[in-house]
């Protein structure tokens, strides 16, 4: 079985690598460096209409036919999920209760702390972005609640065992600090996100790639102008030509 995955080490790919590690599946890795745009090439475009890693690949699908890729970090972990029968179990009640904090993460948690993250890393350039601040931060607060309400009588999101449900939250909240949140304020959460973060399996998957990051340390000004007019203020895109 060979799995390729289009990855770059931030927290929507860091699922993916963690649910991997936790399932023992083995798996490759594509470097798709999101700062230079590779997501953008044809290639990519053509498997990934949203142009956005992560994409996996699966060589070799249940059905025996030919390869197959996933876009959505979300769809990516029920397709390894369901593939492997880990980490999502499949009684009725129970599967839907992982299913429903999945798609919270990716409906609520993922978009509302990107914004946070992004309109923060705005405001440094000296526009007001107070109104923004203030909407994201407030949201990221309410969330870091949501998560704390929900295990303040549970092991983990979707009840006593840990799952993709766990995973999928987990890498956004790394950041918890640079998101200027409080542990403190979060007991419950706090108790989760320290037992996850201890599990082998996270750490290797936390640890993938981040020799890429290191290496774009040093970019000159030109290649960092051309990467912020590629990746702000994108528009749609036209459809190809035949």
């Amino acid at each position: 079985m060979t799995l390729r995955l289009h990855y770059w080490p931030t927290p929507n790919g860091k699922k993916v690598t963690i649910f991997l590690e936790e399932a023992g599946l083995p798996y490759v890795i594509v470097p798709c460096n999101i700062g230079r745009g590779d997501q953008f090439e044809p290639a990519f475009a053509s498997l990934n209409p949203n142009t956005r890693m992560p994409l996996l690949i699966d060589e070799a699908p249940s059905d025996g036919g030919p390869a197959i890729s996933i876009f959505e970090s979300g769809a990516i972990l029920f397709y390894l999920a369901e593939k492997s029968g880990q980490l999502w179990p499949q009684d009725v009640r129970q599967k839907y209760e992982v299913t429903q904090w999945v798609i919270w993460q990716m409906a609520n948690q993922g978009p509302k702390l990107g914004e946070f993250g992004h309109f923060k890393r705005a405001s440094a350039t000296g526009a007001d972005q107070s109104y923004a601040l203030r909407r994201f931060s407030d949201e990221t607060n309410r969330l870091y609640g949501v998560l704390n309400n929900r295990l303040y009588k549970r092991r983990y999101l979707a009840g006593d065992n840990y799952s993709i449900a766990d995973i999928a939250s987990y890498p956004w909240t790394v950041n918890w600090k640079g998101q200027d949140q409080d542990l403190e304020e979060f007991p419950y959460f706090k108790r989760w996100f320290e037992e996850v973060s201890e599990r082998p399996a996270v750490k290797r998957g936390l640890a993938v790639g981040q020799e890429y990051v290191a290496n774009e340390t040093n970019l000159t000004k030109e290649e960092t102008e051309r990467r912020t007019k590629l990746l702000y203020n994108q528009r749609a895109r036209p459809v190809p030509q035949q």
